[in-house]
């Protein structure tokens, strides 16, 4: 479908900056920004892959643990390794 917008001049040259660098049409760069930028839909909209994290060592992840407490992670991390 073409569709006529208007674009501030400075937005629209960042833009087919982004587009060159990234090896993609305009159009494309375009489409993908609305794309994140708009509300998943409940219909059509494709589901995100799970992502899974390895673990190394260790029992991997553990319930209750805070991640935006660092004293503890730390207190945590600290008491495992320590010599038994």
């Amino acid at each position: 479908m073409v569709t006529k917008l208007e674009i501030n001049d400075d937005i629209l040259a960042a833009a087919e900056q982004v587009a060159s660098r990234q090896g993609q049409t305009l159009s494309a760069f375009v489409e993908q920004a609305l794309r994140e930028a708009l509300p998943e839909s409940r219909s059509g909209a494709p589901k995100r892959a799970r992502i899974e994290l390895p673990t190394f060592r260790g029992r991997g992840l553990q319930s209750g643990v805070n991640l935006d407490d660092s004293a503890s992670l730390l207190d945590l991390m600290e008491s495992s390794h320590a010599p038994g």
